[in-house]
């Protein structure tokens, strides 16, 4: 069944099951342990945080292994509530995963300035610029890729300003990391990713701090991590991590252009096939794996339901929002009417995904939107 949910999970690369398997048989023993069997697995897990580190550009110290993307943006927006100056306003764009926004919600509520974004959801870095310049903000939020939209933001040069001007920086990597070459993000202040979105293990994920931040404690417990946070490793789910992401580095990034042009093709066949369809930021800069579709006739549910039973599995937006009522916060925040946000569907590919399933896609689509326009007796123009 070809699977275009790849933004939600990925399925587990070959290679990070190896890895699992492999430590967690040889060297399953607590790091901390003062035996050479526990010596064995510290020098292992020491290894796996520097292979991290060179992928991502930074001192490998400075690399805090978590359970996953929202663990870290809960972890760095409660340093910050406790740590930046009373008072203190952040800057955020509107279109973040809910993770990073409910946990900028709770610790800063009305201290909250939203990055206004253009209508392909692009936070632009002069906007940025000029927040400092208005607003006494003293850190700012923007993602590195939409989960949604596979909008693509300009973190590296959002990440500079912010150094210049001594603002906190923090950036959601989970989209980016495994799609796009990695390194630089090691210089973008604090840095999030999730395995399970490159090919790891669920459940495994890291932290990314900025030098200086040695009061930073993502939990309590023993003094694992450099008491950065506490609790025995998880080596085998880091281990197939770095396992994944270095396949991903070494042998899929550079494919990046051939899937580009396969996304471009089936985004073309679908508007010459789908009368009323709409492109969600066709002219931004975008994931080359990520479509989000306009669709006409009926609500989004029904066509992902219908192409389930097809054999294809879609989703309507991020699984993590999937559960609350109302339409997609980055779709409201582009300038979409609650009645188009819920007629929008998501296509996310893999690496795996061929040209074939791709057209295929398209022609499922096509053969739908026949029968819904039928089932509805008219096309709703957009």
């Amino acid at each position: 069944m070809p699977y275009f949910d790849h933004n939600a999970t990925t399925p587990l690369a070959p290679v990070a099951r190896e890895a699992w398997l492999q430590v967690s048989a040889e060297t399953w023993h607590n790091p901390a342990s003062p035996y050479r069997d526990g010596a064995r697995a510290r020098i292992r897990l020491d290894a796996v945080r520097a292979r991290l580190a060179e992928f991502i550009g930074c001192a490998p110290e400075l690399l805090v292994f978590t359970s996953g993307a929202t663990e870290g943006a809960n972890a760095v927006l409660a340093h910050w509530a406790q740590s930046l100056p009373a008072g203190s306003r952040v800057a955020i764009n509107p279109t973040e995963h809910p993770c990073v926004l409910e946990s900028a919600k709770k610790f800063f509520g009305d201290r909250l300035l939203w990055l206004p974004v253009t209508r392909a959801g692009l936070v632009e870095h002069a906007v940025v610029k000029t927040f400092f310049e208005k607003h006494r903000v003293a850190a700012v939020i923007v993602l590195a890729a939409n989960n949604e939209t596979g909008v693509l933001q300009p973190w590296a040069e959002i990440a500079r300003t912010c150094a210049l001007a001594g603002v906190e920086y923090f950036c959601d990597a989970a989209q980016w990391l495994g799609k796009l070459p990695a390194a630089g993000l090691g210089g973008a202040g604090w840095v999030i990713g999730a395995a399970h979105k490159f090919g790891g293990p669920k459940g495994t994920g890291f932290l990314k701090i900025p030098v200086g931040a040695e009061s930073f404690r993502a939990q309590l417990g023993g003094a694992q991590q450099r008491g950065f946070r506490g609790g025995t490793e998880d080596l085998a789910g880091a281990s197939a991590m770095v396992a994944a992401l270095t396949d991903a580095e070494q042998k899929k990034v550079f494919q990046e252009s051939e899937r580009l042009r396969w996304r471009g093709q089936f985004e073309q066949t679908v508007r010459s096939i789908v009368p009323g369809v709409t492109v969600i930021a066709a002219e931004a800069e975008r994931l080359w794996n990520t479509v989000s579709l306009l669709m006409p006739h009926t609500e989004n549910h029904r066509w992902v339901t219908r192409l389930d039973k097809l054999g294809f599995q879609v989703s309507t937006g991020s699984a993590c929002a999937t559960a609350k009522e109302g339409s997609s916060h980055v779709l409201a925040a582009m300038g979409y009417a609650p009645a188009e946000a819920k007629r929008v569907i998501r296509v996310s590919s893999g690496w795996e995904t061929t040209e074939a399933e791709w057209n295929a896609l398209a022609l499922a689509l096509s053969g739908l939107e026949s029968e819904f326009r039928a089932d509805n007796g008219n096309v709703i123009k957009i």
